[in-house]
């Protein structure tokens, strides 16, 4: 369907910005370096900055995390709200495509051993029929898993013309799968929480009891998502080091975030009221990036009055790993393409923002320039301060400018990427506490690993954070637009 040309306009203004801000500064860097190195050294102050905001939010959430994680939330739901709790069922969409039996099992045992008993939970497992194993898995899991919880649906989406293939379009027709039975058996709507979760998440065992209980504590449960904590420590020792440097950057990220929640979007695996689900028409079928996607549908339906409440508690996922360190490589990269095109998320609100004057303009501001500034940043900081940051030095050098900036900025730079080393000393400490205790119990070498292994960080920005992001603004600009590519599980 060909779009409006305002509409492709925004899809071509990050990546046109990124190529612009990398381009002039490779150019500037032979005709005015003595212009670039200010740029650079103003820069780096900024990106200073921000390691500071985010080593400050990182100990704020960090505190939050320690201490509510560890809280018998079932127990506390009982002594607050007695046997409210009874009323409320779980809706848990887990779509799957050619993961193995044993990914879905590990997820479905946890949900099973959760403190909230396991029949509050309807639990429902999206296959896709053009997965050519789906019948088998489909039969092995009604037969193990089907008295176990509230109730088990089992689905099979066939790709429609309309739709992307992917999470999105498998979710919207498990969402309209499970609507039909909530209006055929007359359900109460507002009594149904929805967690969308990816296949290989692992709860914590007290997630859902928390869950309950930030539900019923909210005065407008309807109107908010809930972001629990993204940890990807189900395959920690199977993992190379680099892929868990990135793993562990996304849930640093994400924990400085719900220090902030009015300017997050929704991420990964995370929870919301059916109601509102219902409201904005479930997933949209024609997209990769589902999961912030649908924070933004429900923040415009509902005029901005929508929100996302943090839950300091941690879902655990898969790290990114494969048969061979060629394809870990591969994998790793295409997941990091996956999440920056979450890119496509600009135009959309770009486009429908000018619609929704009952969203006030600093509101709509404030989501616009978060996401952009973060795409810029994503794809073009690392260049600047690890590459760029050099070649306007060594051009002024090549020529003995003698301007004293010339003389003094190597030192300068040096000094502010001294300071910045807090935030790698605070990813590796805070690295090695978020590894449960029994990972690590015993073993003096582990932790070690887990600290050392911050020195690829550099190179990891780069080549899965700069160049991905890149390549992602590039496409969508270019209209080559991606589609949905399923990270690989191994068994279990």
């Amino acid at each position: 369907m060909k779009k409006p040309t305002k509409y492709r306009v925004y899809e071509i203004l990050p990546g046109l910005v990124t190529w612009l801000v990398l381009v002039t500064s490779i150019i500037l860097s032979f005709w005015k370096p003595i212009w670039v190195i200010y740029f650079i050294i103003v820069f780096d102050i900024y990106w200073l900055s921000r390691v500071l905001y985010f080593v400050f939010f990182l100990v704020v959430s960090w505190r939050k995390f320690n201490t509510l994680s560890e809280v018998h939330w079932m127990e506390r739901l009982e002594q607050e709200y007695g046997e409210k709790w009874r009323d409320y069922i779980h809706l848990v969409f887990l779509p799957t495509y050619t993961e193995p039996l044993s990914v879905i099992e590990t997820t479905l045992e946890a949900l099973k051993s959760s403190s909230l008993p396991a029949k509050q939970l309807w639990v429902i497992v999206g296959f896709e029929a053009r997965d050519q194993t789906h019948a088998q898995k489909m039969t092995d899991v009604q037969q193990k898993y089907g008295s176990v919880f509230h109730r088990l649906t089992v689905t099979s989406h066939v790709l429609q013309d309309d739709e992307l293939a992917g999470k999105s379009a498998n979710a919207h027709y498990m969402g309209q799968t499970v609507k039909r039975i909530v209006d055929k058996e007359g359900l109460e709507g507002d009594k149904l929480i929805v967690s969308n979760f990816d296949i290989d998440t692992v709860v914590h065992p007290h997630y859902f009891a928390y869950l309950t209980h930030a539900f019923l504590s909210h005065p407008r449960p309807h109107r908010a998502s809930f972001q629990p904590i993204a940890v990807y420590n189900n395959n920690l020792w199977s993992a190379p080091s680099f892929t868990r440097i990135v793993a562990n950057s996304t849930t640093f990220w994400l924990m400085t975030e719900l220090s902030r929640p009015d300017q997050m979007f929704t991420f990964s695996s995370h929870s919301m009221s059916w109601k509102a689900l219902v409201d904005v028409g479930f997933w949209d079928k024609t997209i990769v990036t589902e999961d912030s996607r649908i924070f933004i549908q429900c923040y415009m339906r509902y005029d901005g009055d929508y929100e996302i409440v943090p839950l300091y508690i941690p879902v655990s996922m898969d790290t990114v790993v494969s048969n061979s360190f060629k394809n870990t490589i591969r994998n790793q990269y295409k997941q990091i393409l996956r999440w920056a095109y979450s890119v496509e998320h600009f135009p959309y609100m770009m486009y429908h923002f000018a619609g929704k004057k009952n969203i006030p303009r600093k509101e709509r501001f404030k989501y616009i320039f978060k996401l952009g500034e973060g795409l810029v940043s994503w794809a073009t900081a690392p260049f600047i301060i690890l590459v760029l940051g050099r070649l306007p030095l060594y051009i002024a050098g090549a020529v003995q400018d003698p301007h004293v900036l010339v003389q003094n900025a190597p030192f300068v730079l040096e000094w502010l990427m001294r300071i910045a080393m807090i935030g790698i000393l605070a990813s590796a400490t805070f690295n090695v506490l978020l590894i449960p205790h029994k990972e690590i119990q015993g073993s003096y070498w582990k932790p070690i690993i887990l600290v050392l292994q911050w020195i690829f960080l550099p190179i990891t920005m780069i080549v899965f954070g700069s160049i991905p992001a890149v390549h992602a603004q590039t496409r969508l600009a270019l209209g080559k637009y991606m589609g949905f590519w399923n990270t690989e599980k191994l068994e279990r």
